[in-house]
């Protein structure tokens, strides 16, 4: 049995969710999403919660029913508060600022680094050092923050790069006479 799948996914105030044969589509203030389940579960909306259940016991039926249970909780709170990452930037001339739908980050290079911002997410840069990059899709979220820190990764030694908020580089000693 799966712990997760066996729990229904409670709808917050203002979220609807309405099912047709395997696709749900959920509604909230920030927006709508929808999610394709496979054949392998069955979804059922019942007394403001949408419970997953497994149309059989095999192993594909009973993987389905969790991750098919997550992806939905996602979906409502997508819609219902969103998604944010938290990126700093440590070093030392390195800086970001947003102009219309570009971030311009100023990384090091000869040249400054423009990120065309997709549709979908959205960017800030509340101050030099940091970005924030919200949205109601998780994955994209993740995506365009993991595209971000992808131009200056926090190197080893200095610290120095684009890292998540909270995140823990490894220093290494450096080289030694």
């Amino acid at each position: 049995m799966s712990r997760i799948g066996k729990k229904p996914v409670e709808l917050p105030k203002g979220v609807t969710a309405e099912i047709k044969g395997q696709t749900i589509e959920v509604k909230g203030p920030k927006g709508t999403r929808s999610f394709t389940a496979t054949d392998d579960v069955d979804l059922v909306l019942e007394d403001g919660a949408v419970a997953v259940k497994p149309r059989g016991t095999s192993k594909r039926a009973r993987q389905q029913w969790g991750m098919t249970r997550s992806m939905i909780e996602n979906l409502t709170v997508g819609v219902s508060t969103g998604f944010r990452k938290e990126l700093e930037i440590q070093g030392v001339g390195y800086r970001a600022s947003m102009q219309g739908n570009v971030l311009k980050l100023a990384l090091g290079y000869s040249h400054d680094v423009n990120f065309e911002v997709p549709e979908g997410v959205t960017i800030t840069a509340p101050k030099q050092t940091e970005i924030v990059v919200e949205g109601i899709d998780q994955q994209l979220v993740g995506q365009v923050a993991a595209n971000i820190r992808e131009w200056r990764r926090p190197e080893p030694y200095k610290g120095k790069g684009i890292r998540y908020k909270g995140e823990y580089v490894f220093r290494k000693e450096g080289k030694k006479k």
